[in-house]
């Protein structure tokens, strides 16, 4: 608007200056209107919107600016010499800009005169309707005035006595719901009573609720403050309530508790108070029981046990060792109890949870307002605060009930406990941690360091005795056959009964009754799965304990054999009994006849089978009363493994000391008394020579050192105390004796009862296995594979001193030397000193037989026996061949048919096929037939046979038709070959 107004005085001002320009009149003449033809300017829009663009931005501003003074002073800041044309065209290009202004003026006024018409006939509408409001109101309050003075003070009585008559009937109800409140307090009482917890508070609940509407009643702030009060008192009464759970878990009644604390909103405050309470109850349980037992050990004393820690009470100053055992019954029988409320607790949880769940979701199906969304959302919240305390508190429950037994236990120093003592706390421990691993997969290393740190002080001093005591034994041992049932295994032990608990007799009964059955084959029966047994929580969960004490039914061992034999074989040994009664007879009388020509004592037909008769006259185990000593510390040794696996290892390593001292005594009773070292290839392997000087070094203790000395270092005596002295066989064991072949019955009883124990060794591998760890599984392997192994390799240097003593072979020597071997003629007959070996081998036979009937000879025996006879004969044949100063051809053939001779009759002597070292006897007599050049290949190929014999061989074979030179060529390469031996 106000550039528009200075656009029109631009106009008037630049059409002033127009007019005293054409005719300078007086200042009073009007203003000369131009006509339309009179224009100085055609009529052209472009040109006028050109001349509103050109004007300048200064014209636009407020009304106090001056567009004259402005021009003005345009000219004078031109130049100085001003021009006429200049200020012409100037003048010229205003004026056209007025003339455009002007015109657009015009053509906005009459644009816009029918707008200001219309609202101009607006007012004047507006001016009527306001005259007609004037004249209502004047109408409205003439009848009201009216009104006024038509009702009568009456009418207005009547309503307000109504209204007063409606406040007294609410006051009325409201003193009724005032009295009930005040007599609430009773049934609360009577409510908290009946422990019907949820009605109590929702009846509170519901009391405060209409307290608050009539708090504007003076009385009702007092029943306000006493409500609050009855529901703190009602809060610490399920707070009891609660902690009754703890011990004794009861559904209804923790359900009753849990519906309270979900009305009081304080769901996650019931959680976090629940295991306060379980906290203070493994505290108060264990200290009363421990306290119970110390005052009843303590007597009537002056000492206040209340006021001491419970670590103290545990020590052994107030509980003694009778009262060990039951005080650790009773406080694992009621930690099993806070245990076992807990787990049905989360079981509970779990169960309702879920209930709740699914009702949550089907509310959600029907509802979907906020309200029943937001609690949806709190119910579920406070379900997984609930899972994850629950959760979490498993662990932080266990370990309180660990710490409670592991200060028990290592107050009491157990290594003064009997072994089934010890083994029953062991029992009891390994179980409460069994149960603790259902509980909350815990691995119990607090237990598991407390009774371990008890274990091996115990282990070690109860090993070093039974060392001890089985060095006694063996000392002791008569080497006497123990009669036992022929079906006896280490099952049939009160101490492996609890294998048989754990259901392996049933598994291994069919497969220890097959004819095929074998320690593998036993071991691959005990490692199948059975059924899985069921947890303590299931079986224990609702009634019983599983700490309670049962009898185990069980009819005790039942191993021995009447008078050695089983019921069903009596019969049969009662005829080999009978056969046994002309062992006073000669030997010379029992024989059919004797060649007097020969001097041959022919082979008994029947004799063989006698001997197979007794042989079998019991299937039963050769064992001794040591070895079933042995197997009891077996099965003591395991049950310790079985309740304590993290020292199993430790007690693996006892038992191979006891299976290693057992074969050391055995080799140093029985296989000592001959030089095996010329025969090392039937004699003692080199795996079990390997084995025997580790348990020399490792276990045997030197018999220089049995005296102790002060000066020894500490180390060393503590080595001492790790050995065991060197064992010594008893005096009443007769081991000299040839009518007894040199104590073969004892020699059979101890080398077969080692086998048996290292056959039920076997028999315990997977057992064992199972409880060391699995990085010591190898030296478990590698204890089977070297020293388990080589029992059985202990027969051939055992049996070789009976086979080696039982016939004189240095005589049969004297007899072949005196023997002619440079004969001209061919012989029929064969030399005699075979018949003499035959003769030997015979009376060894019959000795044999003799033995056989009162020991069981096993069939393995038997054939080491023979071999060994048979070996040693053969190699006196080749020993007495190389004897031989000179040998014809003839001779050579004698040499043959002496041998042959000796085959024949062997065969009839004994039933072991094929004959031993045959090959080594007639490869030998054939050697004398080769030439010098086939005999120096032949000698190096037969290291086997001795420069003695080699030499021999050259001297009196091979060199009776060879030259000198190629002769001690020969014997040059024998002596080359002897000094590679060494």
């Amino acid at each position: 608007m106000k550039k528009l107004k200075s656009l029109v005085a631009l106009k008037d001002k630049l059409q002033q200056v127009g007019d005293e320009d054409r005719s300078p009149t007086s200042p009073d003449r009007p203003l000369y209107i131009y006509k339309e033809e009179e224009r100085e300017f055609p009529n052209d829009p472009l040109a006028d919107q050109e001349a509103i663009d050109s004007i300048e931005e200064v014209y636009y501003k407020d009304d106090s600016w001056d567009p004259s003074k402005h021009e003005l002073q345009k000219l004078h800041d031109g130049p100085e010499k001003l021009s006429l044309e200049d200020i012409d065209k100037d003048r010229n290009r205003l004026r056209r800009q007025l003339a455009a202004v002007s015109k657009k003026v015009s053509e906005l006024v009459l644009e816009n005169h029918p707008a200001y018409a219309q609202e101009l006939q607006r007012v004047m509408d507006l001016e009527t309707a306001l005259q007609g409001a004037n004249v209502i109101c004047i109408n409205g309050r003439r009848h009201l005035e009216i009104a006024k003075q038509g009702f009568t003070t009456a009418s207005l009585g009547l309503l307000a006595n109504q209204r007063k008559r409606s406040q007294l009937l609410g006051l009325m109800n409201s003193l009724r719901t005032i009295k009930t409140l005040q007599r609430t307090d009773v049934r609360l009482r009577e409510m908290l009573e009946e422990e019907d917890y949820p009605g109590a508070i929702q009846l509170c609940l519901e009391c405060q609720k209409a307290a608050s509407i009539f708090r504007h009643y003076s009385c009702i702030s007092d029943l306000s403050s006493k409500l609050q009060d009855t529901l703190e008192m009602i809060e610490e009464q399920l707070d009891v309530a609660l902690s009754k759970t703890c011990n004794s878990f009861d559904a209804a009644h923790y359900e009753k508790v849990q519906t309270a604390y979900r009305l009081l909103g304080k769901t996650q405050t019931a959680m976090d108070q629940l295991h306060m309470h379980y906290a203070s109850a493994i505290h108060n349980t264990a200290f009363q029981i421990v306290l119970g037992y110390v005052e009843l050990c303590s007597g009537t004393g002056d000492t206040n046990f209340q006021k001491m820690q419970y670590k103290d009470l545990c020590t052994d100053k107030h509980i003694i060792t009778e009262s060990y055992i039951p005080c650790l019954m009773d406080l694992c029988k009621a930690l099993w109890g806070v245990m076992n409320s807990y787990h049905k607790t989360m079981q509970w949880h779990e169960l309702h949870d879920s209930t709740n769940q699914e009702t949550a979701e089907a509310g959600l199906q029907f509802s979907t307002s906020d309200a029943t969304s937001s609690i949806n959302i709190e119910a579920t919240f406070n379900q997984r605060y609930v899972k994850q305390k629950l959760e979490h508190g498993l662990a932080r429950i266990w370990q309180d009930v660990q710490q409670k037994v592991k200060l028990y236990l290592l107050g009491t120093d157990l290594s003064v406990f009997k072994f089934d003592d010890f083994l029953h706390v062991l029992d009891l421990v390994n179980k409460l941690m069994l149960i603790g691993e259902e509980f909350c997969n815990s691995k119990s290393e607090g237990l598991q360091d407390s009774i371990r740190k008890q274990s091996i002080n115990y282990f070690k001093n109860y090993h070093r005795s039974r060392m001890d005591e089985l060095r006694m034994f063996l000392e002791n041992e008569a080497w006497e056959l123990c009669p036992v049932k022929s079906n006896f295994t280490i099952l049939n032990l009160q101490e492996f009964k609890f294998l048989r608990r754990s259901g392996l007799v049933k598994k291994l009964s069919s497969a220890m009754s097959s004819p095929q059955s074998s320690p593998a084959k036993l071991a691959e029966t005990r490692d199948r799965p059975g059924d899985a047994p069921q947890g303590f929580f299931v079986r224990y969960g609702d009634h019983g304990n599983p700490f309670d004490v049962h009898q185990d039914e069980d009819d005790g061992e039942d191993v021995m054999a009447t008078n050695g034999y089983d019921e069903d074989e009596k019969e049969e040994n009662t005829y080999a009994d009978d056969d046994s009664d002309d062992s006073d007879v000669p030997e010379e009388l029992k024989q059919d006849f004797v060649d007097e020509k020969t001097g041959e004592t022919p082979v008994r037909r029947d004799s063989r089978k006698k001997y197979d008769k007794s042989r079998k006259f019991n299937n039963a185990p050769i064992l001794t009363n040591t070895t079933l000593n042995v197997l009891r510390l077996f099965g003591k040794y395991m049950q310790m493994m079985n309740v304590l696996k993290p020292i199993a290892f430790d007690v693996v390593i006892c038992m191979s000391q006891l299976f290693d001292y057992y074969l050391f005594s055995v080799y140093s009773f029985f296989a000592t008394d001959l030089d095996l070292s010329a025969a090392a290839d039937w004699g003692l392997s080199n795996k079990l020579k390997t084995t025997l000087k580790r348990i020399n070094d490792n276990l045997i203790l030197p018999e220089d050192s049995m005296m102790p000395n002060l000066q020894q270092p500490v180390q060393q005596v503590e080595d001492r105390k790790d050995k065991v002295p060197f064992p010594h066989v008893s005096p009443v064991v007769d081991l000299t004796g040839t009518q007894n072949l040199y104590g073969l019955a004892e020699r059979v009883v101890a080398t077969e009862s080692l086998v048996f124990l290292a056959d039920q060794f076997e028999f315990l591998q997977p057992q064992l296995e199972s409880v060391i760890p699995p990085a010591k599984k190898a030296f478990l392997q590698q204890f089977y594979s070297q020293t388990i192994s080589t029992a059985s390799e202990l027969r051939r240097p055992v049996y070789r001193v009976v086979a080696a003593k039982s016939v004189v072979y240095d005589h049969i020597l004297q007899l072949m030397a005196n023997v002619k071997w440079d004969i001209k003629d061919i012989m029929s007959q064969h030399s005699s000193y075979v018949d003499v070996l035959l003769r030997e081998l015979q009376v060894f036979s019959n000795k044999l037989d003799q033995v056989g009937r009162h020991v069981p000879i096993p069939q393995p025996v038997y054939n080491v026996l023979w071999e060994h006879c048979i070996r040693l004969a053969n190699r006196t044949f080749v020993e007495g061949f190389a004897s031989a100063k000179k040998c014809s051809n003839e001779g050579r053939a004698l040499m043959q048919l002496d041998f042959q001779q000796f085959l024949m009759k062997l065969e009839k002597l004994t039933d072991l096929r094929p004959i031993p070292d045959r090959e080594f006897v007639e490869v030998y007599v054939k050697a004398y037939y080769l030439t010098d050049a086939d005999m120096e290949r032949w000698i190096r190929d037969h290291r086997e046979y001795s420069t003695k014999q080699l030499t021999g061989l050259v001297m009196c074979g091979v060199g009776s038709h060879i030259n000198k030179k190629a002769r001690q060529r020969l014997l040059a390469t024998i002596e080359d070959m002897e000094k590679l031996k060494r």
